[in-house]
């Protein structure tokens, strides 16, 4: 919860209806894009860059390039921690497998 409180303050959610109790009341746009932020900031997109995203999102259709570029740009980066994990996971494995020799070595 304190993540959206964040994100309204700092322009990344619009600001949000609440019932007549006070409490936020989101809308299924809302809980759309409150996902897609989800899903940059899970990826590693910096909280910076999500609000430059979000403030060319708020200025319409003049800025899609932009937008497309900034994403493409968070697409190579996921596309490199993905290649960095599998690279790490293969020495994982290879280590995993030297064990496992040692172990049948010990046994014999």
């Amino acid at each position: 919860m304190h993540t959206l409180r964040y994100y309204e303050k700092i322009g990344l959610l619009n600001k949000v209806d609440r019932d007549a109790n006070g409490y936020r009341r989101y809308t299924e746009l809302d809980i759309s894009w409150i996902n897609f932020l989800i899903r940059l900031r899970t990826t590693g997109m910096s909280v910076c860059e999500m609000k430059r995203f979000s403030d060319l999102r708020s200025q319409g259709d003049s800025t899609t390039s932009l937008r497309r570029e900034l994403l493409e740009s968070h697409q190579q980066n996921v596309l490199d921690q993905i290649k960095n994990l599998k690279d790490n996971l293969n020495k994982i494995e290879e280590k995993i497998d030297y064990y496992k020799r040692l172990e049948r070595k010990q046994e014999e």
